[in-house]
């Protein structure tokens, strides 16, 4: 499969269909993933590259993150920036100046009539306001409530325990990998890997 390896522009990134982001550590994912809530709270663009639903909502977004505490601070970034955003759309443009680090806002912002602005700040401030509401959890918290709501649909009991530690289960895997693949090895292929791993639990703290 061929790859478009590209610079990311927040403001010009295509709002339909299905995209592949790949990124680094510390590379600005949340940064994106914020600009790009706030552009579909406007319904930014027109055409070819706008979400076909136009403006949504917070309850309307769904993000997803790995863990609570990337979650929590997900949902804060993404409040943080849409309040930003709000007060450049209040801003008085004769007197407020334009620093390197926010040129995507005044960028965003001039994308809009000037008599627009009012009405953009107001949806921003409300989502803003909403972003306890929003559809941002770990991608198991809302696999979970999806079964939860949709049990029928699934053949899914209504009530279901979320196990979020997994040390047992990653036990019983090791010990099912021993037995396969240990006890079958040649005495001399036995002798080079109990050089590195005496047991299971000496292999199961690599794997930790």
């Amino acid at each position: 499969m061929k790859k478009n390896i590209t610079t990311l522009a927040p403001l010009a990134f295509p709002l339909n269909g299905s995209h592949l982001i790949e990124a680094s550590a510390g590379t600005g994912k949340t940064f994106t993933i914020a600009m790009l809530y706030v552009r579909l709270i406007l319904g930014h663009k027109q055409g070819e590259s706008a979400f076909k639903l136009g403006e949504l909502t917070p309850p309307q977004i769904l993000v997803v993150t790995f863990t609570d505490a990337a979650t929590k601070e997900l949902r804060d970034r993404i409040r943080a920036r849409l309040a930003e955003t709000a007060r450049y759309f209040r801003a008085d443009p004769k007197t407020m100046e334009t620093p390197e680090d926010t040129d995507l806002l005044y960028e965003l912002r001039h994308e809009y009539a000037e008599d627009d602005w009012p009405v953009c700040a107001r949806k921003l401030e409300l989502a803003a306001e909403w972003m306890d509401e929003a559809a941002v959890s770990t991608i198991h918290g809302w696999c979970n409530r999806m079964l939860r709501e949709h049990a029928f649909d699934s053949q899914s009991l209504f009530t279901q325990n979320l196990e979020t530690d997994q040390s047992e289960l990653r036990s019983e895997v090791v010990r099912d990998y021993w037995r396969i693949f240990f006890y079958s090895m040649k005495l001399e292929e036995i002798a080079q890997v109990k050089a590195y791993w005496a047991s299971p639990d000496k292999l199961e703290d690599v794997v930790k």
